[in-house]
């Protein structure tokens, strides 16, 4: 799969999440084998491009090719100028946001609410592609709600405008990220438009991302929230698609390498206060799975200092490593 000029190998996909898919978590997850790792949504108002969230949201040095930053707004104009200034900054891939289904976007219409007016839409992705030199892809729910389901549409618009990607998450806005993920809409919309189709939506294992890629023709599978203390997937999905084979999961101890060196980029990235702070919710994400995951939470989270935070961490995991019990309580 191509994105322009740009190969994206494996044909799988980081999922911008906010919040989550920083600099810090996106560069874990191409060193673990994503094939591109979209950004956070960056705001298209120029009134807060300076600010400390938006100048970390749109650092991007170091960062391997391609980099892939996502724009969010309602007016075509400010897109346009969102697009060319991260270009400026970085991006060599453009990706509109028309897929969030956050309250506070949707209520500004944009995100997916943007999917209720397909002439805005359409005004929208003339803009942005005419503004920039790099490829500008799209990411899309199926539509409103179950009796607006009008992607296909939307995807036609998009591929007129020029538009080289599309991402389409298999559910409707007023879905959230409840129910099953609506894999016939992704088929369909991938019949209709000769464009890449990266399908989004319930893919946590290389299994269900090969049966999706089979069932919809996709070009491509996307991973979200199964990436969270896990960023390892990406791996087990590329080695599956390329052989067909598993690979066994992450000894305990490379699941602890991984995490402490994820905890120091986070401290470095943000600071200690800040990035202590950021850092709990990711800890809590990597021990999820463990039977002791509620009291490594209790006693992790209440470190004050990046040292502190790294040591209840690699203590947790050392003892998991040598097959004892985590004195957690004891450090409480």
């Amino acid at each position: 799969m191509r994105i322009g000029h740009h190969p994206v190998e494996p044909r799988v996909v980081l999922a911008p999440m906010a919040g989550v898919t920083d600099k810090p978590f996106r560069l874990l997850c191409k060193r673990m084998g994503a094939g591109l790792a979209v950004s956070e949504m960056t705001i298209s108002d120029p009134r807060f491009w300076n600010t400390p969230k938006s100048l970390r949201r749109m650092d991007h040095a170091g960062e391997p090719d391609p980099v892939s930053v996502q724009i969010a707004g309602t007016e075509p104009k400010l897109l346009a100028e969102a697009a060319r200034y991260n270009v400026d900054h970085g991006a060599q891939i453009v990706d509109i946001n028309m897929g969030c289904p956050a309250k506070k976007v949707c209520n500004a219409w944009a995100g997916s609410a943007l999917m209720r007016d397909e002439a805005l839409v359409a005004r929208i992705l003339d803009a942005v592609v005419a503004a920039v030199d790099v490829p500008v892809t799209l990411k899309i729910r199926t539509g409103w709600d179950a009796a607006n389901r009008n992607a296909p549409a939307i995807a036609r618009l998009a591929e007129a405008a020029g538009i080289q990607a599309l991402t389409v998450h298999g559910r409707t806005r007023d879905q959230h990220y409840t129910g099953h993920a609506e894999y016939d809409t992704i088929a369909r919309i991938k019949a209709d438009v000769s464009m890449p189709v990266i399908a989004n939506g319930d893919i946590d294992s290389p299994q269900r991302a090969a049966r999706v890629l089979r069932d919809t023709g996709a070009d491509a599978v996307m991973i979200g929230r199964a990436a969270q203390g896990r960023p390892w997937i990406f791996r087990e999905v590329g080695h599956y698609l390329a052989t067909g084979e598993e690979l066994p999961p992450p000894e305990i101890a490379e699941v602890r390498d991984i995490l402490l060196g994820h905890l120091q980029a986070l401290h470095e990235f943000y600071g200690e206060e800040q990035g202590v702070r950021i850092a709990r919710k990711h800890l809590g994400w990597y021990a999820r799975d463990r039977p002791e995951n509620a009291a490594f939470r209790a006693v992790v989270n209440r470190a004050q200092t990046a040292r502190e935070q790294v040591a209840l961490t690699r203590g947790y995991f050392d003892a998991l490593d040598a097959g004892v019990a985590p004195a957690l309580y004891d450090a409480a």
